[in-house]
């Protein structure tokens, strides 16, 4: 299994009956191809949908069909289509019960680091300023260390922020934490997986329960 496969089965676990729920550009647009045919939830794209389903074949893309990140997808029964104010104003109103974002860095602290690299070209920090701020529950999605084997997980970020404080969890391909008072909490680790290893791929100290740590694949 491949570390982007393990991060969205994990993640698709995470999504209750009911919510409404946004999905960032990158590896979050990719959560709804592993969620069952009859989960009850809809999904929110911030360009004007919600009820957006798993990734369209080729077959059925239609130009006028795509999620934020410009991915052709499918509509859910029930689903709307919307203008981007109406869209806006969800996110602004607090109806956004659980939002996925990627990063490029998150720490302790919550604060979460997802749309600058200086000196390289950025389209701009859209729409995850404020769905990182107004959802009611924020979860990170990304690798546990760079393609370099850098940490992503550190004591404090070091690009510009995304905003500070709102990260509730983090999960990677090597472990689902929480982002407690305290640090991070590891509520999961991967399988094959040592907690003295996933400490040694991670800058921030992490916290680990007295009980046996759950594994996920």
């Amino acid at each position: 299994m491949s570390k982007t496969e393990r991060i969205l089965r994990r993640a698709a676990k995470e999504i209750e009956p009911g919510f409404v729920i946004n999905l960032g550009i990158g590896l979050p647009t990719l959560v709804p191809d592993y969620l069952p045919d009859d989960f009850d939830g809809m999904i929110h794209s911030e360009n004007g949908i919600l009820g957006c389903g798993p990734t369209a074949k080729r077959a059925q893309a239609r130009p006028s069909l795509i999620d934020s990140a410009g991915h052709y997808i499918t509509l859910r029964t029930g689903s709307s289509c919307f203008d981007s104010s109406v869209s806006f104003s969800m996110i602004r109103r607090g109806r956004i019960d659980l939002c996925m974002l990627g990063a490029f860095e998150v720490d302790e602290l919550g604060n979460l680091a997802n749309w600058k690299i200086p000196g390289k070209l950025s389209p701009g920090i859209g729409g995850a300023m404020e769905l990182s701020q107004k959802a009611k529950r924020l979860i990170v999605l990304s690798t546990h260390t760079d393609k370099h084997g850098r940490p992503k997980i550190l004591e404090r970020c070091r690009l510009p922020l995304t905003a500070p404080a709102c990260v509730n969890r983090i999960i990677t391909d090597e472990a689902v934490m929480d982002v407690t008072p305290d640090g991070l909490l590891v509520q999961e680790i991967a399988e094959n997986l040592s907690p003295e290893e996933l400490q040694n791929h991670t800058e921030a100290k992490l916290i680990f329960p007295e009980t046996s740590l759950r594994c996920y694949q």
